[in-house]
């Protein structure tokens, strides 16, 4: 049973991932490569203090998905369905992404201006984004991957589009909650999450919903990302819409982020679509202000901003891995 196609296999492989088994995959990231040429850190290591070259960006599920996200810059259109039928264990996957990962970085043992002692630290990820491409949770066995990473003193960032609540449930009975997790939010209301995310999922707002009920009381770190698009979903009218759902979920964090133009999504989005940092900033501020919140921080080049109570548990402690 052949889960991704030799031609999808290619076609990821020109774009520099490494498939990793029947359904994972890992891709190194533009911030783990600017880290290593000392030209800058993720946002996330400036919020939250993970090292950006220290990150392995992948995905237990790299091109299955219930969506078709009309801002997502990933190859959906490859998407090769909801489900994952030959699974791989969590040992091969985690063992084949730092091999990926490793392999990606050969190229800049040879570069100069590397910084060399970044680059031997980067062979042993802290930190493993989930979040590279595909919907994680369709994975079924991401507890026990969480559960692997945390042994071996591995940090995790699990990012969900929120559809599959049973997972969540899942990874809380089994107290395999990854270190943050993040909800993806970007539509204020049904009609217009029915035309953004394109859901081969049934009443999938209804089930978006269900998992924003769940996120109060899991007892890990959360966010909520809401990736913004100039003349779509960033109007200020949304913000009361946006405050219920966000109330609802009461999240430790809130990322505002805009949306950038580039992968698969200009194929769907152009340039013009993308707002400026100031047009981000105006937003998150009318949206602190009705939320009751402060801006913690910001990174003006990923246009992305962050909200919160205060900045007194922004850096992940050790014991929260």
């Amino acid at each position: 049973m052949i889960m991704i196609s030799d031609k999808v296999k290619k076609i990821l492989g020109k774009q520099h991932y490494v498939v990793v088994g029947e359904h994972s995959g890992v891709q190194v990231c533009r911030w783990t490569k600017n880290s290593l040429r000392n030209k800058g850190v993720c946002y996330k290591e400036k919020f939250y203090g993970i090292k950006s070259h220290e990150c392995c960006q992948m995905s237990p599920s790299i091109i299955f998905c219930q969506n078709s996200c009309i801002h997502c810059w990933r190859p959906i259109e490859l998407c090769q369905g909801e489900k994952i039928k030959k699974i791989d264990s969590p040992e091969k996957i985690i063992e084949k992404c730092i091999e990926g990962q490793r392999k990606l970085l050969n190229g800049f043992k040879g570069y100069d201006k590397v910084n060399k002692k970044k680059l031997e630290e980067a062979q042993n990820p802290t930190q493993f984004a989930i979040s590279l491409s595909g919907e994680p949770t369709i994975y079924q066995k991401l507890p026990e991957l969480i559960k692997l990473l945390r042994k071996k003193k591995i940090s995790s960032f699990l990012v969900t589009n929120g559809l599959n609540s049973k997972m969540i449930k899942k990874l809380k009975q089994k107290k395999a909650l990854p270190t943050q997790l993040y909800l993806s939010l970007n539509s204020p209301n049904e009609k217009m999450y029915n035309s953004w995310h394109k859901s081969k999922q049934k009443n999938a707002w209804e089930k978006f919903n269900e998992t924003l009920s769940l996120f109060s009381d899991l007892p890990t770190r959360k966010v909520i990302r809401m990736t913004l698009v100039r003349d779509l979903n960033i109007d200020e009218k949304y913000i009361p819409e946006y405050s219920e759902l966000i109330k609802k979920a009461k999240p430790d964090f809130i990322e505002v982020k805009g949306f950038m133009s580039v992968g698969y999504s200009r194929k769907r989005l152009g340039y013009e679509k993308m707002p400026t940092h100031e047009e981000i900033k105006k937003f998150s501020k009318l949206l602190a202000k009705k939320l009751k919140l402060k801006i913690l921080d910001e990174q003006v080049f990923s246009r992305v901003v962050l909200l919160g109570k205060n900045k007194k548990n922004m850096k992940i402690k050790i014991k929260e891995i």
